[in-house]
């Protein structure tokens, strides 16, 4: 396992996959890795639902799966997300995976701070943030922590070689503060 400053390797990886739970940075992180490597990112959640004015709409297992095969084919990519064990295909073809193990607290702290931001219309969503989904927001964070976490470090032993995990993902990968 890669530990966090160590280099993954001479070239810039063109696949990578970023992991961590809500408001971990997962799409902070995938953005600012696709503004400065010139890749598309991609985040799970579009993949999984199809975004309309009325509302998400789940898409069913095989177009989910389809849409996944069509971004891991592609030469370059910056998939952000967990949703496992579906993804596995997207772990197996990454140059990197990187674990977002951001602290509960500060997880906590983001979530807030999105939901505020949101329904002052400063912070654009991809959801409609309703006060339900704020909570769901808290429920999906605890359950990272306590099950999603371990299970996903599980799944990711076999890709041990390409898995670097941060506490802090801006300063390490960004180069942010330096």
């Amino acid at each position: 396992m890669l530990k966090s400053g160590e280099r993954v390797s001479k070239a810039i990886p063109n696949r990578i996959h970023i992991i961590g739970s809500v408001g971990s940075g997962k799409t902070t992180l995938a953005r600012s890795l696709s503004k400065k490597l010139n890749i598309p990112f991609y985040e799970l959640d579009n993949v999984v639902w199809i975004r309309t004015k009325s509302g998400d709409v789940q898409r069913g297992q095989k177009e989910r799966d389809k849409y996944l095969t069509d971004i891991v084919r592609s030469e370059a990519w910056i998939i952000e997300g967990v949703h496992h064990p579906w993804v596995s295909p997207s772990w197996e073809k990454a140059d990197l995976i990187i674990f977002l193990d951001t602290d509960y607290s500060i997880r906590t702290y983001r979530i807030i701070k999105r939901y505020i931001r949101q329904k002052l219309g400063r912070e654009k969503a991809n959801y409609q943030p309703s006060f339900d989904m704020f909570k769901k927001m808290f429920g999906w964070n605890a359950y990272f922590e306590k099950k999603s976490k371990p299970e996903i470090m599980e799944l990711l032993r076999p890709y041990e070689e390409k898995l670097l995990i941060l506490k802090d993902n801006r300063r390490n990968i960004l180069n942010e503060g330096s």
